[in-house]
Protein backbone atom coordinates (compact mmCIF):
# COMPACT_ATOMS: atom_id res chain seq x y z
CA UNK A 1 0.00 0.00 0.00
CA UNK A 2 3.26 2.50 0.20
CA UNK A 3 6.04 2.51 -1.96
CA UNK A 4 9.04 4.63 -2.45
CA UNK A 5 9.65 5.80 -6.00
CA UNK A 6 13.57 6.18 -6.98
CA UNK A 7 14.68 8.05 -9.45
CA UNK A 8 18.31 9.56 -10.40
CA UNK A 9 19.13 12.94 -12.84
CA UNK A 10 19.21 10.84 -15.84
CA UNK A 11 15.46 11.01 -17.07
CA UNK A 12 14.51 9.69 -20.39
CA UNK A 13 14.03 11.84 -23.56
CA UNK A 14 10.67 13.58 -22.11
CA UNK A 15 12.26 14.70 -18.96
CA UNK A 16 10.86 14.97 -15.56
CA UNK A 17 7.41 14.58 -17.03
CA UNK A 18 8.72 10.62 -16.87
CA UNK A 19 8.51 10.71 -13.27
CA UNK A 20 5.11 12.77 -13.19
CA UNK A 21 3.68 9.64 -15.58
CA UNK A 22 5.11 7.06 -13.38
CA UNK A 23 3.42 8.20 -10.26
CA UNK A 24 0.11 8.51 -12.69
CA UNK A 25 0.94 5.33 -13.80
CA UNK A 26 1.29 3.65 -10.20
CA UNK A 27 -1.82 5.21 -8.58
CA UNK A 28 -4.20 4.19 -11.06
CA UNK A 29 -2.91 0.36 -11.47
CA UNK A 30 -4.94 -1.68 -9.60
CA UNK A 31 -5.11 -5.90 -9.49
CA UNK A 32 -7.89 -7.35 -7.18
CA UNK A 33 -7.40 -5.50 -3.77
CA UNK A 34 -4.29 -4.12 -4.71
CA UNK A 35 -3.77 -0.78 -4.60
CA UNK A 36 -0.95 1.77 -3.92
CA UNK A 37 -2.15 4.34 -1.52
CA UNK A 38 0.62 6.58 -1.10
CA UNK A 39 3.35 7.05 -3.32
CA UNK A 40 6.64 8.65 -1.46
CA UNK A 41 9.63 10.04 -3.99
CA UNK A 42 13.13 10.00 -3.70
CA UNK A 43 14.36 12.04 -6.36
CA UNK A 44 17.13 14.31 -6.99
CA UNK A 45 16.50 18.23 -5.75
CA UNK A 46 14.31 19.91 -8.05
CA UNK A 47 12.67 23.71 -8.97
CA UNK A 48 9.98 24.87 -6.73
CA UNK A 49 7.82 24.79 -9.95
CA UNK A 50 8.68 21.14 -10.50
CA UNK A 51 8.21 20.22 -6.59
CA UNK A 52 5.13 21.89 -6.98
CA UNK A 53 4.24 19.70 -9.76
CA UNK A 54 5.72 17.09 -7.53
CA UNK A 55 2.51 17.94 -4.87
CA UNK A 56 0.30 18.08 -7.65
CA UNK A 57 0.68 14.14 -8.27
CA UNK A 58 -0.25 13.81 -4.92
CA UNK A 59 2.77 12.61 -3.89
CA UNK A 60 3.15 10.99 0.01
CA UNK A 61 6.74 11.98 1.29
CA UNK A 62 9.48 13.78 -0.74
CA UNK A 63 12.84 11.71 0.83
CA UNK A 64 16.86 13.22 -0.72
CA UNK A 65 19.68 12.42 1.38
CA UNK A 66 22.72 15.17 1.72
CA UNK A 67 24.64 11.97 1.88
CA UNK A 68 27.33 14.08 3.87
CA UNK A 69 27.19 17.47 5.56
CA UNK A 70 30.78 18.02 5.66
CA UNK A 71 31.19 20.23 2.44
CA UNK A 72 35.14 18.84 1.58
CA UNK A 73 33.78 15.21 1.80
CA UNK A 74 31.39 16.10 -0.35
CA UNK A 75 33.19 17.70 -3.11
CA UNK A 76 35.16 15.07 -3.11
CA UNK A 77 33.14 11.98 -3.84
CA UNK A 78 31.18 14.11 -6.26
CA UNK A 79 33.37 15.01 -9.05
CA UNK A 80 30.97 15.68 -12.06
CA UNK A 81 27.36 15.91 -12.81
CA UNK A 82 24.71 17.83 -11.06
CA UNK A 83 24.99 16.06 -8.06
CA UNK A 84 28.68 17.98 -7.43
CA UNK A 85 27.11 21.39 -5.85
CA UNK A 86 26.20 20.83 -2.23
CA UNK A 87 24.38 24.14 -1.77
CA UNK A 88 21.66 22.87 -4.19
CA UNK A 89 21.32 19.59 -2.83
CA UNK A 90 21.28 20.63 1.23
CA UNK A 91 18.36 23.57 -0.36
CA UNK A 92 16.31 21.12 -1.41
CA UNK A 93 13.91 20.31 1.57
CA UNK A 94 13.83 24.54 1.73
CA UNK A 95 12.50 24.76 -1.79
CA UNK A 96 10.29 21.63 -1.16
CA UNK A 97 8.61 23.28 1.57
CA UNK A 98 8.10 26.63 -0.34
CA UNK A 99 6.48 24.51 -3.14
CA UNK A 100 3.56 22.90 -0.61
CA UNK A 101 5.62 19.26 0.48
CA UNK A 102 5.61 19.93 4.11
CA UNK A 103 6.08 15.59 4.64
CA UNK A 104 9.66 15.58 4.17
CA UNK A 105 12.29 12.64 4.67
CA UNK A 106 16.34 13.44 5.54
CA UNK A 107 18.97 11.41 5.59
CA UNK A 108 22.99 10.54 5.52
CA UNK A 109 24.74 8.03 3.93
CA UNK A 110 27.19 7.04 7.27
CA UNK A 111 30.85 5.83 6.71
CA UNK A 112 31.64 8.54 4.32
CA UNK A 113 32.64 11.37 7.14
CA UNK A 114 32.51 11.00 11.12
CA UNK A 115 29.13 10.11 12.15
CA UNK A 116 29.00 12.36 15.17
CA UNK A 117 29.47 15.46 12.63
CA UNK A 118 26.76 13.86 10.42
CA UNK A 119 24.41 14.12 13.57
CA UNK A 120 25.27 17.20 14.80
CA UNK A 121 24.86 18.65 11.26
CA UNK A 122 21.13 16.64 10.57
CA UNK A 123 20.49 18.12 13.89
CA UNK A 124 21.07 21.87 12.73
CA UNK A 125 19.47 20.97 9.62
CA UNK A 126 16.46 19.68 11.30
CA UNK A 127 16.06 23.60 13.62
CA UNK A 128 16.45 24.90 10.15
CA UNK A 129 13.49 23.52 9.23
CA UNK A 130 11.67 24.12 12.30
CA UNK A 131 12.52 27.58 12.68
CA UNK A 132 11.58 28.55 9.31
CA UNK A 133 9.13 26.48 8.21
CA UNK A 134 7.40 25.17 11.92
CA UNK A 135 7.96 21.42 10.35
CA UNK A 136 10.61 18.96 10.79
CA UNK A 137 11.51 16.22 8.96
CA UNK A 138 8.82 13.16 8.68
CA UNK A 139 11.44 10.79 8.17
CA UNK A 140 14.81 10.23 8.61
CA UNK A 141 16.76 7.66 6.95
CA UNK A 142 19.75 6.15 8.45
CA UNK A 143 21.64 3.98 5.80
CA UNK A 144 25.31 3.08 5.87
CA UNK A 145 27.88 2.84 3.07
CA UNK A 146 28.18 -0.99 1.91
CA UNK A 147 29.61 -2.23 -1.18
CA UNK A 148 29.10 -1.71 -4.16
CA UNK A 149 29.90 -2.56 -7.93
CA UNK A 150 32.62 -0.18 -9.73
CA UNK A 151 33.21 1.57 -6.01
CA UNK A 152 36.27 1.05 -4.00
CA UNK A 153 35.63 3.76 -1.78
CA UNK A 154 31.95 1.92 -0.89
CA UNK A 155 34.13 -1.24 -0.39
CA UNK A 156 36.39 0.41 2.21
CA UNK A 157 34.40 3.38 3.87
CA UNK A 158 36.59 6.39 4.88
CA UNK A 159 35.12 6.28 8.55
CA UNK A 160 33.23 3.09 8.36
CA UNK A 161 30.36 2.76 11.24
CA UNK A 162 30.25 -0.57 13.45
CA UNK A 163 27.92 -1.92 15.12
CA UNK A 164 28.08 -0.15 18.32
CA UNK A 165 28.11 3.32 16.93
CA UNK A 166 25.26 2.13 14.30
CA UNK A 167 23.17 1.47 17.96
CA UNK A 168 24.40 4.41 18.83
CA UNK A 169 23.58 6.51 16.01
CA UNK A 170 19.75 4.84 16.12
CA UNK A 171 19.42 5.88 19.90
CA UNK A 172 20.37 9.35 19.73
CA UNK A 173 17.65 10.22 17.09
CA UNK A 174 14.87 8.78 18.20
CA UNK A 175 16.29 10.43 21.36
CA UNK A 176 16.79 14.02 20.22
CA UNK A 177 13.93 13.73 17.49
CA UNK A 178 11.40 11.84 18.82
CA UNK A 179 8.52 12.54 16.75
CA UNK A 180 9.91 11.73 13.20
CA UNK A 181 9.22 8.00 11.80
CA UNK A 182 13.38 6.40 11.74
CA UNK A 183 14.13 4.63 8.55
CA UNK A 184 15.87 1.35 8.56
CA UNK A 185 16.63 0.13 4.74
CA UNK A 186 17.41 -3.94 3.62
CA UNK A 187 21.11 -2.93 3.70
CA UNK A 188 21.27 -4.05 6.88
CA UNK A 189 21.19 -7.85 8.24
CA UNK A 190 17.88 -8.95 9.75
CA UNK A 191 19.18 -9.15 13.15
CA UNK A 192 20.18 -5.52 13.27
CA UNK A 193 16.87 -4.59 12.18
CA UNK A 194 15.32 -6.60 14.50
CA UNK A 195 18.21 -5.20 17.59
CA UNK A 196 17.25 -1.44 16.19
CA UNK A 197 13.65 -1.74 16.62
CA UNK A 198 13.95 -1.33 20.79
CA UNK A 199 16.27 1.16 19.89
CA UNK A 200 13.81 3.73 17.69
CA UNK A 201 13.39 2.63 14.61
CA UNK A 202 9.70 2.65 13.41
CA UNK A 203 10.05 1.77 9.68
CA UNK A 204 11.58 -0.14 7.45
CA UNK A 205 11.50 -1.82 3.89
CA UNK A 206 11.35 -5.55 2.99
CA UNK A 207 11.78 -7.16 -0.70
CA UNK A 208 13.85 -4.14 -2.06
CA UNK A 209 16.35 -4.54 -5.21
CA UNK A 210 18.79 -2.08 -6.49
CA UNK A 211 19.59 -3.06 -9.53
CA UNK A 212 17.80 -1.44 -12.67
CA UNK A 213 15.10 -3.41 -13.77
CA UNK A 214 15.28 -5.94 -10.55
CA UNK A 215 11.43 -6.16 -9.99
CA UNK A 216 10.58 -6.74 -13.54
CA UNK A 217 13.40 -9.59 -13.88
CA UNK A 218 12.22 -11.10 -10.49
CA UNK A 219 16.12 -11.33 -9.27
CA UNK A 220 18.72 -9.72 -7.91
CA UNK A 221 21.95 -9.29 -10.09
CA UNK A 222 24.98 -8.33 -7.35
CA UNK A 223 27.15 -6.77 -9.69
CA UNK A 224 24.39 -4.42 -11.48
CA UNK A 225 23.43 -3.44 -7.63
CA UNK A 226 23.48 0.51 -6.32
CA UNK A 227 24.74 -1.57 -2.70
CA UNK A 228 24.33 -4.61 -1.50
CA UNK A 229 21.37 -5.87 0.58
CA UNK A 230 21.99 -7.10 4.07
CA UNK A 231 18.19 -8.72 4.28
CA UNK A 232 17.17 -10.71 1.38
CA UNK A 233 13.97 -12.03 2.57
CA UNK A 234 10.73 -11.75 0.84
CA UNK A 235 7.89 -9.17 2.43
CA UNK A 236 5.80 -12.16 3.92
CA UNK A 237 9.06 -13.51 5.79
CA UNK A 238 9.54 -10.24 7.66
CA UNK A 239 5.99 -9.17 8.26
CA UNK A 240 5.78 -13.03 9.93
CA UNK A 241 8.83 -12.13 11.59
CA UNK A 242 7.51 -8.62 12.90
CA UNK A 243 4.79 -9.75 14.18
CA UNK A 244 6.81 -12.63 16.22
CA UNK A 245 8.79 -9.95 18.42
CA UNK A 246 5.26 -8.11 19.19
CA UNK A 247 5.26 -4.92 16.76
CA UNK A 248 1.80 -4.38 14.48
CA UNK A 249 3.14 -4.23 10.99
CA UNK A 250 1.51 -1.43 9.60
CA UNK A 251 0.26 -0.15 6.09
CA UNK A 252 -1.10 2.90 7.11
CA UNK A 253 -1.88 5.62 4.44
CA UNK A 254 -4.46 7.44 6.85
CA UNK A 255 -2.73 10.84 7.87
CA UNK A 256 -2.25 11.90 4.20
CA UNK A 257 -5.34 11.74 3.33
CA UNK A 258 -7.08 13.28 5.93
CA UNK A 259 -4.90 16.34 5.87
CA UNK A 260 -2.72 15.32 8.68
CA UNK A 261 0.37 16.55 7.54
CA UNK A 262 3.42 18.98 7.89
CA UNK A 263 2.11 21.21 11.10
CA UNK A 264 -0.90 19.47 11.62
CA UNK A 265 0.91 16.42 11.89
CA UNK A 266 3.34 17.66 14.30
CA UNK A 267 0.63 18.90 16.40
CA UNK A 268 -0.21 15.26 16.52
CA UNK A 269 3.02 13.51 16.59
CA UNK A 270 5.14 15.92 18.92
CA UNK A 271 2.67 15.23 22.27
CA UNK A 272 2.25 11.16 21.14
CA UNK A 273 -1.59 12.28 20.70
CA UNK A 274 -0.98 10.56 16.77
CA UNK A 275 -1.11 7.06 18.79
CA UNK A 276 -4.60 7.43 18.94
CA UNK A 277 -4.81 6.84 15.24
CA UNK A 278 -2.29 4.78 14.60
CA UNK A 279 -3.20 1.97 16.42
CA UNK A 280 -6.60 1.38 14.64
CA UNK A 281 -4.90 2.05 11.32
CA UNK A 282 -2.58 -0.52 11.73
CA UNK A 283 -4.52 -2.76 13.29
CA UNK A 284 -6.71 -2.49 10.10
CA UNK A 285 -4.35 -2.46 7.61
CA UNK A 286 -2.59 -4.90 9.05
CA UNK A 287 -5.66 -7.15 8.95
CA UNK A 288 -5.80 -6.32 5.11
CA UNK A 289 -2.41 -7.80 4.40
CA UNK A 290 -3.41 -10.99 6.30
CA UNK A 291 -6.48 -11.73 4.48
CA UNK A 292 -5.19 -10.45 1.58
CA UNK A 293 -1.58 -11.68 1.02
CA UNK A 294 -0.24 -13.72 3.91
CA UNK A 295 0.77 -17.10 3.91
CA UNK A 296 -0.89 -19.35 6.21
CA UNK A 297 1.58 -19.23 9.05
CA UNK A 298 1.97 -15.88 8.84
CA UNK A 299 -1.54 -15.07 8.85
CA UNK A 300 -1.53 -17.69 11.98
CA UNK A 301 0.96 -15.15 13.72
CA UNK A 302 -0.98 -11.96 12.88
CA UNK A 303 -4.32 -13.08 13.62
CA UNK A 304 -2.68 -13.93 17.40
CA UNK A 305 -1.06 -10.91 17.38
CA UNK A 306 -4.33 -8.86 16.74
CA UNK A 307 -6.22 -10.68 19.59
CA UNK A 308 -3.41 -9.89 22.20
CA UNK A 309 -3.42 -6.13 20.85
CA UNK A 310 -7.05 -5.44 21.40
CA UNK A 311 -6.94 -6.83 24.80
CA UNK A 312 -4.72 -4.25 26.04
CA UNK A 313 -6.21 -1.45 24.43
CA UNK A 314 -8.46 1.18 26.33
CA UNK A 315 -12.02 1.09 25.90
CA UNK A 316 -12.23 4.33 23.08
CA UNK A 317 -9.24 3.22 21.26
CA UNK A 318 -10.30 -0.51 21.43
CA UNK A 319 -14.04 -0.28 20.33
CA UNK A 320 -12.99 1.77 17.47
CA UNK A 321 -10.70 -0.36 16.00
CA UNK A 322 -12.94 -3.43 16.69
CA UNK A 323 -15.48 -1.97 14.72
CA UNK A 324 -12.71 -1.10 11.80
CA UNK A 325 -11.57 -4.37 12.19
CA UNK A 326 -15.28 -5.90 11.52
CA UNK A 327 -15.36 -3.80 8.30
CA UNK A 328 -12.15 -5.33 6.76
CA UNK A 329 -13.38 -8.98 7.62
CA UNK A 330 -16.73 -8.11 6.33
CA UNK A 331 -15.08 -6.97 3.12
CA UNK A 332 -14.13 -3.75 3.05
CA UNK A 333 -10.88 -2.47 2.58
CA UNK A 334 -9.05 0.97 2.72
CA UNK A 335 -10.87 1.49 6.24
CA UNK A 336 -9.28 4.08 8.82
CA UNK A 337 -9.64 7.20 10.92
Amino acid sequence: KRLLLVAGEAYPREGFDYVLRCIETIYATRVGHGEIRRVNVNVAPLTVEQFARLKAAGIGTYQVFQETYHRATYEAVHVAGPKRDFDWRIGAMDRAMEAGIDDVGIGVLFGLFDWRFEILALMQHIRHLEQRFGVGPHTISVPRLEPAAGSDLASQPPHPVDDVAFRKIVAILRLAVPYTGIIMSTRETPKMRQETFALGVSQISAGSRTNPGGYAEGKDVENEAQFSLGDHRPLDEVIADVASMGYIPSFCTACYRLGRTGQDFMDLAKPGLIKEHCDPNALSTFLEYLMDYASPRTKAAGLTLIEHVIEGMQPEPRRRSEKMLEAVRSGRRDVFC
